[in-house]
């Protein structure tokens, strides 16, 4: 038997992740590695022996979020138990954080899982002489816990790009690629685990394969499609001017993978795009929009800006209101320009004041919410197939294929109430009546037939078939 299994078996863990999806896989491989030294996963932190916190440092609103977090956990720990924060906040801010926060009791930074399972089995010695003689034993211990609809996977780490405002190069270093049998390994797991939705996240998945000598992202997802089981495949943050036709083409042809692209492209003007230190033009990018939705009939493309950049004026900004007014995307979301410490862009004469990048951050989301109310309500009376997220009594939620998780709309669907689907003949509207939902013959993860019935700025009310 595992030494660590006997010596750790009372030991109740408790890991809080902050910031975005690739986060939340590295604290999924860290739950993972702790069952496998018997220790116990528990989901309240109040009852947690040793409470982890994987923050975020990528700009100041996560900065800010992780430090309040620490600080609540700080307050609610009991004497016993001990707090470990790690993650990109912590590799960025080590000292200053042992400083201003003195109930952090060990902190580590990125890629450091190994000393944070040492350190913890420590931990666990003192806490299992404090349990002998104690009869009472602990519930089965848990892997890693996991969405039951859909699972992240990080293909890579890290990021060659010189983006001027991103400080993550210098907290998790240079691209490079995760192994292909590593992450079809995981996928097979999560498949088997009943998982409907792998989605792929790096900071830049279209460089997957770049040292990999000729197996490339088009290889993989080849590869993962080729995996027995009814799942589905997305796609998260491509770099606008590094996606291949053979990529696009594959998308389209290949049923597993969603047709829906995350492109953040952080602006549009040429002169901003030149300050912020990225690739491609406005022209660039509205020509590959058109090819992308040209190729993939259908697609649904999200993407990122930045509002307030340094230097950025008025003339840019309606310029920029005006790409989107031109080019509709289906999701957008939208962020105020954070001035990083180490950052070139800090150094940027023409710093933008807080109140205009307020200012100029509703407008960009007033005239998004206009854009994706109109496109939803062209999905009326239409049918899709959609992944239950959840059920809460008489209500389901569930997602099309442009909706991703935690960060899109999603389709409410109610129980025992007749619906009605609106069809429009010119100026006047008719309501059709529809089926009953059959919700208790469903249940989280099941793939379904809905139709959609209502539409809402970013949500969907629909009916399942």
């Amino acid at each position: 038997m595992n030494k660590h299994l006997v010596r750790n078996k009372l030991t109740k863990i408790n890991i809080t992740t902050l910031g975005c999806p690739k986060n939340v896989v590295d604290s999924g491989h860290l739950a993972r590695r702790f069952a496998s030294e018997g220790f116990v996963h528990v989901d309240d932190a109040n009852d947690a022996d040793i409470i982890l916190v994987n923050t975020c440092g990528f700009i100041r609103d996560a900065k800010e979020e992780s430090i309040e977090e620490i600080l609540r956990l700080a307050r609610m720990k009991g004497k016993r138990a001990k707090i470990i924060v790690f993650g990109c906040l912590a590799q960025r801010y080590r000292d200053e954080l042992l400083k201003e926060i003195p109930e952090i009791d060990a902190i580590f930074g990125v890629g450091e899982d190994s000393n944070i399972i040492e350190y913890c089995k420590d931990l666990a010695i003192g806490y299992r002489r404090e349990a002998i003689g104690n009869t009472k034993m602990p519930v089965a211990h848990r892997p890693s816990p996991i969405a039951s609809s859909y699972a992240y996977l990080k293909i890579a780490e890290g990021c060659d790009k010189k983006c001027t405002f991103c400080v993550i190069p210098s907290i998790r270093g240079k691209f490079r690629s995760i192994p292909p049998e590593q992450i079809l390994r995981e996928a097979e797991e999560y498949i088997q685990k009943g998982i409907r939705e792998l989605i792929l996240v790096a900071q830049d998945i279209t460089n997957y394969g770049k040292e990999l000598k000729g197996y490339t992202l088009v290889s993989l997802l080849k590869d993962l499609a080729s995996i027995d089981g009814d799942f589905r495949i997305r796609l998260l943050y491509l770099y606008p001017t590094e996606i291949s036709n053979e990529l696009l083409e594959f998308i389209a042809t290949e049923d597993k993978i969603q047709k829906y692209l995350d492109i953040p492209l952080q602006h549009s003007e040429d002169k901003i795009l030149r300050l912020m230190g990225r690739r491609g033009s406005r022209k660039e990018y509205i020509k590959l929009i058109r090819n992308l939705r040209r190729t993939i009939p259908g697609v649904a493309l999200r993407t990122t800006f930045i509002v307030g950049f340094p230097g950025e004026t008025e003339e840019d900004f309606h310029g920029l209101v005006d790409f989107i007014e031109e080019i509709r995307f289906d999701r957008l979301g939208v962020f105020k320009y954070s001035k990083e410490e180490g950052t070139p862009s800090s150094t940027i004469k023409g710093q933008v004041p807080e109140k205009t990048k307020d200012r100029r951050l509703d407008e960009m989301m007033q005239r998004q919410a206009a854009i994706s109310l109109e496109k939803n309500r062209e999905l009326l009376g239409k049918k899709y197939e959609a992944i239950i997220d959840e059920i809460d009594g008489d209500i389901a939620i569930a997602r099309l294929y442009s909706h991703a998780p935690e960060i899109d709309g999603v389709v409410i669907i109610e129980v025992g109430t007749k619906h009605y689907a609106v069809s429009s003949r010119k100026n006047n509207e008719q309501k059709v009546p529809t089926a009953y939902s059959l919700l208790p013959t469903v249940k989280v993860g099941d793939l379904v037939t809905v139709a959609i019935v209502d539409a809402f700025d970013y949500d969907l009310k629909g009916v399942i078939l």
